[in-house]
């Protein structure tokens, strides 16, 4: 066993969070660092280029290639279940959608756990420390941080008749997705910088990368924490990794950090001995604490699939089944970084209610100029569209929990999508709701068909079942490291993300969400890493 060395702070995970807070953290020169990755730089070609992500996700260059268990929910279908291995993490992989969530979600964590230091108006300063956004500093905005928001630089009108068609239906054209407005459309603002993906590695590291305080290692992959006595029980010493096929401890003077993600956290977590005693004793694990909502609270925003063809009105599907649209696609990026190699996953968005009654909107779609069968597949060869949907505030829990003491295994990840009688209920609601919207008015010179999941579905029921056949992962996983209060049995985090039970630890990563965000989870989690940061540097002087 080797020593990697002494640090004052060291960080499991170079993904959204982990990058944050290096860069965060070492800008103080007086701080040493250590940010440990188990995959490798953030070099690969199509990490850049928007449309990149269907090479990156199921590339074991950039994913860890979980799968999910089984799920009745979906009728006995696994889900691929991205996760990103690469500096960046899912940075590096993700739709580049920038969203922050609903007001109402930051007021539900501070009463959740306690503290009002969560609720809106004090996270809000937050986001805008990071932000750049393209139309400048507002109220609302941010403007010199390191995350870039731009506006896309394509427009379809078979979205633009799709955003119409919403309008007639009670959903309002808005220009700002971000701002806690309720319903609306608009199409999404990204994480680009002039048609080029910007992930967390580029935004916050590299700029840190320089600094002699900040040692980065990649290709290493964290084994177990380790742990020595504290004053008051167990407390982290730092961490055992192995990397180039040598075993290395490094020790941490002040905390570890584990920001590995709401999957790769919890399964760290359980390797060290931390969560539910029985199960650990069944790996043949010594309980360090019991902390029995370790992998607990899995969330995720399931979306629902529909298809349409269309007639008279271009789409990708046909622009890009043929090689010379593909040259002139090619073509279109090379010069001017844009079309639809500039795409984020989806373009469109909106946010609406289920039901009229609903205080708020609890649906939010995805509505992209193309249809496949599934991700990975080839486009259709006919003129499509896919309208995404998916319930914003589920009630299904699943988990995320080990399958063996080897930490190379990968955990289980049971999500239990559709559940719930709820979730069943919203889901059937969502695609009737779809339906209305696509047969308005402004549709109606496309002749919009219903190829997925079909018209034979009708009832309330049929409606639910159709969701699980149709309904697939947004790549949202939270909540399995949740923060509550202290007397919360299932809280793992206090409201300052540490870990309960064991001293100098902290889990800072989309795992400590008590309740998943109203729209996509990138941006919190940058929220949540800022605000870790600042915390740690404010009791850096008083913390032996």
């Amino acid at each position: 066993m080797e020593s990697a060395g002494e640090y004052d702070y060291i960080i499991v995970g170079g993904g959204t969070s982990g990058c944050v807070l290096a860069n965060r953290l070492s800008g103080r020169p007086d701080i040493e660092v250590l940010l440990i990755e188990a995959g490798g730089r953030d070099d690969y070609m199509w990490i850049h280029i928007p449309i990149g992500y269907l090479y990156c996700i199921g590339n074991p260059r950039t994913d860890w290639l979980f799968r999910t268990e089984a799920d009745p929910g979906l009728n006995g279908r696994a889900l691929i279940y991205p996760r990103g291995k690469v500096l960046g993490g899912s940075s590096s992989i993700n739709g580049m959608i920038y969203m922050r969530g609903q007001p109402a979600d930051y007021e539900r964590w501070a009463e959740v756990s306690g503290d009002d230091s969560w609720r809106w108006e004090k996270v809000l300063p937050l986001f805008k420390r990071s932000e750049d956004h393209y139309l400048g500093a507002s109220e609302l905005h941010g403007a010199g941080g390191e995350w870039r928001v731009e506006k896309q630089r394509l427009s379809w009108k078979i979205l633009d008749a799709f955003r119409e068609a919403a309008a007639q239906t009670g959903i309002p054209k808005i220009e700002d997705l971000n701002a806690g407005l309720g319903e609306g459309s608009a199409y999404f603002e990204v994480n680009q910088r002039r048609g080029i993906r910007l992930n967390t590695a580029k935004a916050f590291l590299k700029p840190a990368a320089k600094r002699p305080n900040l040692t980065i290692m990649t290709g290493c992959h964290v084994e177990r924490l380790l742990f020595k006595d504290g004053q008051q029980g167990k407390a982290c010493s730092g961490v055992q990794f192995s990397g180039d096929g040598r075993m290395f401890t490094a020790t941490a003077r002040r905390e570890t950090l584990l920001a590995a993600g709401a999957v790769g956290s919890p399964q760290i977590l359980q390797l060290s001995g931390i969560g539910d005693a029985g199960e650990l004793q069944r790996h043949g694990i010594a309980p360090v604490a019991d902390l029995p909502g370790v992998g607990a609270n899995l969330q995720d925003h399931l979306q629902l699939r529909m298809i349409f063809k269309v007639q008279g009105v271009p789409t990708l599907n046909t622009r890009a089944t043929n090689w010379f649209g593909k040259a002139l696609i090619g073509l279109e990026y090379a010069f001017i970084q844009s079309g639809p190699m500039s795409m984020a996953p989806s373009q469109l968005g909106a946010f609406a209610r289920s039901s009229p009654e609903l205080p708020a909107p609890n649906l939010q779609y995805h509505v992209q100029p193309l249809s496949l069968d599934k991700f990975g597949d080839p486009l259709h060869r006919f003129p499509a569209f896919t309208a995404s949907v998916c319930n914003l505030q589920p009630t299904a829990r699943g988990h995320v929990r080990i399958a063996s003491s080897d930490s190379y295994a990968p955990p289980k990840i049971t999500p239990n999508y559709l559940s719930t009688e709820a979730d069943r209920n919203t889901a059937a609601a969502a695609l009737a709701l779809t339906r209305r919207i696509v047969a308005a008015p402004a549709l109606k010179s496309y002749r919009p068909e219903e190829f997925m999941p079909g018209p034979q579905y009708q009832s309330e029921e049929e409606l639910a079942h159709a969701a699980g056949l149709v309904g697939t992962t947004i790549f949202h996983p939270v909540g399995t490291c949740r923060m509550g209060r202290e007397d919360d049995p299932q809280a793992v985090v206090d409201s300052r993300l540490r870990v309960r039970g064991v001293e100098k630890l902290r889990v800072v990563d989309a795992s400590i969400m008590p309740f998943i965000t109203s729209g996509n989870t990138n941006s919190p989690t940058i929220m949540i890493a800022e605000k870790a940061a600042v915390d740690i540097l404010a009791g850096h002087k008083t913390t032996a």
